[in-house]
């Protein structure tokens, strides 16, 4: 097994403002994008700018979620698996 592995989202602009938590915002679209997120038995945990997975993660998972969070233009500007 290696390291626990993580994907950091960088915002769009006006999800990075003060007022929203990132991915721990209470806007409903948020919130729902975290139920799928935690639908993936790999994922460890939920912070406001990352989604930490199981160092057993399969490599597959790690870039299924991360193109997941790409797509989701409306909220994210950039993913790093980090």
């Amino acid at each position: 097994m290696g390291a626990p592995r993580a994907i950091r989202l960088v915002f769009q602009e006006a999800w990075g403002a003060p007022d929203h938590r990132g991915l721990l915002d209470r806007d409903p679209r948020v919130r729902t994008l975290c139920r799928v997120l935690i639908s993936y038995p790999e994922v460890r945990h939920i912070l406001p700018d990352r989604v930490s997975l199981d160092a057993g993660a399969d490599p597959q998972t790690l870039e299924t979620v991360a193109r997941f969070l790409g797509r989701q233009r409306w909220l994210v500007r950039s993913v790093e698996i980090v």
